[in-house]
């Protein structure tokens, strides 16, 4: 009798599997754990030698990374993330070749209108990614946790902060005691006193991670504190602390990230929340 030929895991369950072991990973397969991780849609398409000069290591550190998870080689590896590429490439990936071949080619005569097109289209590429690959069990677990609590916290810092900002803005409409951890006059702990044992954090920071809104989300978690991250890998030190976290990554526009993906998360996940607590509509005045 034939032995049945194991089934190939996916794509998801394979960046489960990385995430889950990356503790464990050597610093050099942390490098290609990350990238693989935020540039899963390429894997399917780039060769083993530009994802090991992208990820600054020798292509045998690559094989060595996919036979570390079972894998033959890269090839089988890559086999995975193959699978779910449709014909034509990502939105963000034509969008980034774009980009690259700009700025390669040296090219100083961008009009305005020429780079705010290319700011927006980034924004359209990014929103079209993030609803394709939007978690929606971590979306609905983290509207539950926010549902369930009497306190809901936002930390962030920097380029996030502004995330941070809306958050504390929306959540007003709903009955629960909302807290932004702004950090005015660097008193984040001071302000990270008052959090008890129940509330929830919602923390949102990007690779670089801000060691502030790290040592607030370490902080409440001491203190017994749920913690929702939003940042742009399940690898990043947030992630590591939370319940749940929601993963997002803008597009980077001639060097600048966008914030449009992130926001429009952010905003799915207060209007998902407010769904659930059935709010009144009340207009204002």
């Amino acid at each position: 009798m034939a032995t049945a030929t194991p089934q190939r895991p996916s794509a998801d369950q394979t960046i489960k599997r990385i995430s889950a072991e990356y503790e464990t990973l050597s610093k050099q397969l942390k490098v290609i754990a990350l990238h693989i991780e935020k540039n899963r849609d390429h894997v399917g398409i780039e060769g083993i030698q530009e994802l090991a000069r992208q990820c600054g290591v020798q292509p045998s550190a690559v094989v060595r990374f996919a036979k570390h998870f079972g894998f033959s080689g890269f090839s089988e590896l890559q086999a995975i993330f193959r699978d779910n590429l449709s014909r034509q490439l990502a939105p963000s990936r034509n969008y980034k070749a774009r980009i690259r071949d700009l700025i390669e080619s040296g090219s100083n005569h961008l009009s305005s209108v020429e780079i705010a097109k290319e700011f927006l289209a980034g924004s359209v590429a990014g929103m079209h990614e993030l609803e394709s690959s939007l978690d929606a069990a971590a979306l609905k677990k983290a509207v539950d946790l926010l549902a369930e609590s009497d306190c809901i916290w936002i930390a962030a810092s920097r380029r996030s902060f502004p995330i941070a900002a809306y958050l504390d803005y929306a959540l007003q409409h709903t009955e629960k005691r909302i807290c932004l951890v702004s950090g005015l006059g660097s008193m984040h702990q001071g302000q990270i006193r008052s959090v008890r044992k129940g509330d929830v954090l919602i923390a949102i920071s990007f690779s670089p991670y801000a060691e502030e809104t790290i040592a607030v989300a370490r902080a409440a978690v001491e203190r017994g504190a749920k913690l929702v991250a939003i940042s742009d890998s399940r690898m990043s030190p947030l992630a590591k602390l939370a319940q749940v976290t929601l993963v997002v990554q803008d597009n980077s526009t001639l060097g600048f990230r966008s914030l449009s993906s992130t926001m429009g998360l952010a905003q799915s996940l207060f209007i998902a929340l407010a769904y659930t607590l059935e709010l009144p509509y009340q207009p204002t005045t």
